[in-house]
């Protein structure tokens, strides 16, 4: 038996976005109480343009007692999204796809969330094999600026785009000196 995900020239999956949902039921009304895309075209889009427009989920969640739901996704992130609204409120880079269920545990009086990163190669995912763990903030602690700039879904196309304006810039600055030094002395 072969199996193999359907995916387009672009690498894209066929059908159309979004691709990976969280759902969140009330199964006493039954009703839907709210849906979020997870994860991002990052890691599949040859440029690596983020769209949010999710990526397939083959794995479980984790739900903590304060109301956080951790999962991974085809894109290489664990994120945290709230239980109540479905916000996505953290991610976190993995060195490939954690398509496996995320489990948290307590050490030392912290909580970190930790996943199997070890990508799927069925789905044309990078593989791995490593295991992440994230310790979660303590009070009054901020993300560090390289997680909120270039360890984000679309800030290394970003980071890669502005590197390579100014490596332009910086040369055409550098043919204008030089021809007017031209100039200056024929």
């Amino acid at each position: 038996m072969t199996r193999v995900v359907a995916l387009s020239r672009l690498g894209f999956p066929c059908n159309k976005p979004p691709w990976g949902m969280l759902v969140a039921v009330d199964l006493k009304a039954g009703k839907i109480l709210w849906r979020s895309a997870v994860g991002t075209t990052e890691d599949r889009s040859s440029l690596g343009l983020a769209f949010k427009w999710g990526s397939p989920l083959v794995n479980g969640v984790a739900i903590t007692a304060g109301g956080l739901v951790f999962t991974g996704a085809l894109d290489a992130y664990l994120r945290a999204f709230d239980a109540r609204s479905g916000a996505e409120l953290w991610q976190g880079r993995l060195p490939v796809p954690g398509v496996a269920n995320p489990m948290t545990y307590l050490w030392k009086g912290e909580q970190y969330v930790l996943i199997a990163a070890g990508g799927h190669s069925e789905s044309g995912t990078s593989i791995g094999d490593s295991v992440v763990a994230f310790r979660l903030p303590r009070a009054g602690e901020a993300p560090s600026l390289w997680s909120k700039t270039i360890d984000r879904p679309g800030g290394r196309f970003a980071s890669g785009a502005i590197a390579a304006l100014l490596a332009i810039a910086l040369a055409i600055i550098g043919l204008l000196r030089l021809r007017r030094r031209r100039r200056a002395n024929p």
